[in-house]
């Protein structure tokens, strides 16, 4: 199990880190995926999160962050919605010189069934949002990893990594909203989104819900997945999300049975 916790990241609330999980993380020798909610960014201090980042700097630890996503939405069509995101995710950048972490994953949020006919309007407001937080891993070793969520196709992420032009931005594909949510096959969007991918986050569900069952567990197509990885050579950050500690474990076995990261 800790062959494969060396080569991951791993999903953990911060504050679950913070009040609970800190000393397992560390003793296990855990890189944490940490996720920031709106309460925590707004319950916990300046110094919660430095001594936060310097126990896991000492500890010889790599980080890499989730942003808040709840109602937030990077394109927003109302200026004052945008405005309140880009407020919101700035409280994640902040930290970045503390954590220093390898990426910060954000999500996008496009939907078609939410711009409807309002596709150019989204990537013009996205585009603003994006360059703005740019200011804050410009001159750092961080990258914005931008998450597929409701996609069906891979075409307008595309889109908007072109549009931003920058190595700083790069792709994290998400197996598990990928099942539930795209209409693309997996070649698809590996053939168009593959040469930025920076990050995958691993889960698993039945096609249905996005239920965050261990690899395995569900219907995604990790062998196909893994074989494009090895056939063009990515290396991007892996990231376990498993929303439990018990399916953390599970997670972590499913993966030696099936060799997943062998290779890797």
């Amino acid at each position: 199990m800790h062959e494969i916790l060396k080569k991951v990241q791993v999903h953990v609330p911060f504050s679950l880190l913070r009040e609970k999980l800190l000393p397992t993380v560390i003793r296990e020798g855990i890189h944490p995926e940490i996720s920031f909610s709106h309460n925590d960014l707004d319950r916990f201090t300046e110094s919660d999160f430095r001594e936060t980042a310097d126990l896991l700097a000492d500890a010889g630890h790599s980080v890499t962050f989730h942003a808040p996503f709840m109602d937030l939405r990077p394109g927003a069509l109302d200026p004052r919605i945008r405005q309140t995101t880009l407020e919101r995710l700035r409280q994640v950048f902040v930290l970045v010189p503390w954590f220093r972490p390898r990426s910060v994953v954000c999500h996008p949020s496009f939907d078609e069934k939410y711009y409807v006919s309002g596709e150019k309007m989204w990537l013009h407001n996205s585009l603003e949002t994006w360059r703005r937080l740019l200011e804050y891993v410009g001159e750092t070793e961080t990258v914005i990893a931008l998450e597929n969520v409701y996609e069906r196709d891979p075409h307008q992420l595309r889109l908007l990594l072109d549009s931003l032009a920058s190595p700083k931005f790069r792709f994290c594909f998400d197996t598990g909203h990928f099942n539930v949510f795209a209409g693309a096959p997996l070649a698809e969007w590996m053939e168009i989104l593959g040469g930025s991918l920076g990050e995958i986050h691993i889960h698993d569900n039945r096609g249905t819900a996005d239920e965050h069952l261990p690899a395995g567990e569900g219907t995604f197509p990790f062998g196909e997945l893994l074989a494009i990885l090895r056939e063009r050579n990515l290396k991007p950050i892996l990231t376990i999300e498993s929303h439990t500690e018990k399916g953390l474990w599970r997670m972590l076995e499913n993966i030696r049975c099936m060799k997943l990261l062998d290779g890797l």
